[in-house]
């Protein structure tokens, strides 16, 4: 297996586009897989010492004792980086900082390119200097010590090779930390493998969806990953158990799909010709006289896609509490079921560097299993 480029160091060495001498450093200190070296200020000249100095004095004390208050860096771009957007780039190596600060200093011109100021959807090139303002980061959500509690994931990893991971997700965990979300899967796994120079997700899964949920290890495998599934070249089937006697057979569903906000404040998501076009592929796989086991490919990617073309179809998909039916819900409640019965249970591709066939499945967890054995057993007596 080709081993992936460590995007944490840039082999080609010691000067950089405006000639100035730069220091290597570990991916680990600019930020996960972030393909930059950084010069110290001394290597800089004249260029902002004023700043500089006075982020190392009293001015700003330590964060916490033994911990240095921020400075300004310098970041050199190398291949790994070059054609990412400028912001989504210092989204990526300033983890801890809020989205609106970031946006905030690229207003004002505190992060230069070249010496120069640069639009957020600047595009980086491999030579770019990038000037990163001093900034306070929040600690990393999860702790080396504390990582050991998400041990219980290891054994789920369903493939890994140099380039990419993919997991069988428990239903439950979300993908990443978020509102109200301290720890999320790619957090735990991230403090799992501190060694990692990256690790990044490459699609989502929904909190209660459990199954095969793809990770990228290097960045060229991530973007690659990404253009498969904007391409539509990744095959996405999952099962789903939803509500009534499915008629007919195989049906394929066209409905456009629009976020929304309603009063509450909850994300939904509705059909709407002003949508996104959004297309899914149902195939009936066993029948309980009220409820269908489905297999659904998605056609496209689109958030809550599977769920709400299902209640589209009027066949809501069970335990769903957002887009589901209350009555059919309530009484697989009483048969055991307590999530949403949507299992991502395959996915099929090209491998993103040596494009070797992949086919990854993920079995149906036990809980779900049951209650399809239940399920059987009513229909029959």
């Amino acid at each position: 297996m080709k081993k992936a480029v460590d995007p944490g160091i840039h082999k080609p060495a010691a000067k950089g586009r405006n000639g100035s001498n730069l220091t290597k450093l570990p991916s680990s200190a600019s930020g996960r897989g972030a393909g930059v070296r950084e010069s110290s200020p001394s290597e800089r000249g004249s260029e902002d010492v004023g700043e500089t100095a006075r982020s190392e004095g009293a001015m700003h004390p330590p964060d916490v004792v033994g911990r240095s208050a921020p400075t300004v860096r310098y970041l050199e771009i190398d291949e790994t980086r070059a054609g990412q957007r400028l912001d989504n780039f210092l989204i990526a190596i300033l983890k801890g900082v809020p989205k609106s600060r970031i946006y905030r200093i690229l207003r004002k011109g505190e992060v230069r390119i070249n010496k120069s100021r640069a639009r957020p959807d600047y595009r980086l090139e491999v030579g770019d200097v990038v000037r990163i303002p001093p900034l306070r980061q929040a600690p990393p959500l999860l702790k080396a010590a504390n990582a050991e509690t998400f041990a219980w994931l290891l054994p789920r990893i369903l493939h890994e090779d140099d380039d990419l991971m993919v997991v069988n997700k428990p239903a439950g965990l979300a993908v990443h930390a978020g509102s109200g979300v301290g720890v999320g899967l790619i957090e735990a796994l991230r403090g799992l493998r501190p060694q990692a120079p990256f690790l990044e997700l490459a699609h989502r899964l929904d909190r209660d969806t459990s199954g095969c949920l793809l990770l990228a290890k290097s960045r060229p495998a991530l973007m690659a990953l990404h253009r498969m599934l904007r391409d539509g070249k990744m095959e996405k089937r999952y099962l789903a158990l939803v509500a009534g006697a499915w008629r007919g057979g195989a049906r394929q569903v066209r409905a456009s799909l629009e976020k929304n906000r309603p009063r509450s404040g909850e994300r939904m998501v509705e059909v709407s010709e002003n949508g996104r076009e959004a297309e899914s592929h149902f195939v009936p796989q066993q029948r309980f006289g009220s409820a269908s086991l489905m297999e659904i490919r998605l056609l496209t990617g689109r958030t809550h896609q599977a769920r709400v073309h299902a209640a589209h179809v009027g066949h809501p998909i069970a335990g769903d509490d957002k887009y589901g039916d209350r009555e059919f819900n309530r009484r697989l409640q009483r048969l055991g079921l307590k999530r949403m019965f949507l299992h991502a249970h395959r996915l099929r591709f090209a491998h993103p560097v040596n494009a070797s066939k992949m086919d990854v499945e993920a079995p149906l967890p036990a809980e779900l299993s049951s209650l399809l054995e239940r399920l059987t057993h009513e229909t029959k007596s």
